[in-house]
């Protein structure tokens, strides 16, 4: 199914009744463990978090949550962002962030950033394409993976003019 066509990618929010999917993502893709504090952000944040289906099976998702900033200013966070390893490069994970973009635009979001394992120059890689920039290293952010260092990643938002 879906053979020999471009490819079948729809998104759907993160609910009570499918947040088992996004465990079970989270649990195969990334090295760390997510508490229930995750959970509950990834819930609350209504858009700005989504599971990604390729063909019905779904194969990876972007987790957020919207934080204040100083001055009164929404910024948003990148829990996660994460793709199975099989459907890698076929334009989901794309397909995900620009989602959170456009609806980052869209609500005069002031910025948004993450953090990322300084050695994962695949994400690093994929986030510099969209405008992020590394703003800040920092010492020892992970407890219990090799190397501990991460970079925060930032993309600052002009004034949102929505973008097509």
């Amino acid at each position: 199914m879906g053979a020999g066509r471009e490819m079948e990618v729809s998104l759907d929010g993160v609910r009570d009744k499918n947040l088992m999917q996004l465990k079970k993502l989270n649990t195969a893709i990334f090295p760390v463990r997510y508490n229930d504090k995750y959970y509950s952000d990834a819930l609350s944040s209504a858009d700005f978090s989504k599971l990604a289906y390729y063909s019905d099976i779904c194969v990876g998702s972007i987790a957020c949550r919207l934080e204040k900033a100083e001055g009164g200013a929404v910024r948003a966070y990148i829990m996660t962002l994460g793709v199975l390893a099989p459907y890698r490069r076929l334009g989901i994970g794309k397909k995900l962030l620009t989602h959170v973009l456009d609806l980052c635009a869209k609500q005069n979001i002031s910025d948004i950033y993450l953090h990322v394992q300084t050695n994962n120059d695949d994400a690093i890689g994929f986030y510099k394409k969209y405008g992020f920039e590394i703003t800040e290293t920092i010492q020892n952010y992970y407890v219990n993976i090799t190397p501990p260092d991460c970079y925060v990643l930032t993309k600052t938002f002009s004034s949102a003019a929505p973008k097509k």
